[in-house]
């Protein structure tokens, strides 16, 4: 099963950047406040992108990476999302 980096997008317009093999799963996690700190104080509006990785590692450089950018460089990453089943 592959891994997958995912951004949710959040009521207030900010993002969370996650990694996991199930993104439905974790979403789910997320909206009922059991995903992560942040997504308890920031609730998630949806899941707005998703890439998927063959490896955890790769998947892990990838969220470190995604985390690094300004909200801008992440919009613009949402904006260009690509289909992508995960």
């Amino acid at each position: 099963m592959p891994y997958c980096v995912y951004i949710i997008l959040c009521m207030d317009g900010s993002f969370y950047t996650g990694y996991t093999k199930d993104v439905t799963e974790r979403a789910r996690l997320h909206a009922n406040g059991r995903g992560a700190r942040y997504t308890k104080m920031h609730p998630p509006k949806k899941v707005a992108y998703v890439e998927q990785f063959t490896s955890r590692s790769e998947a892990m450089r990838r969220e470190k990476a995604i985390k690094k950018l300004s909200h801008r460089q992440k919009a613009d990453l949402v904006g260009s999302q690509k289909s992508t089943d995960c």
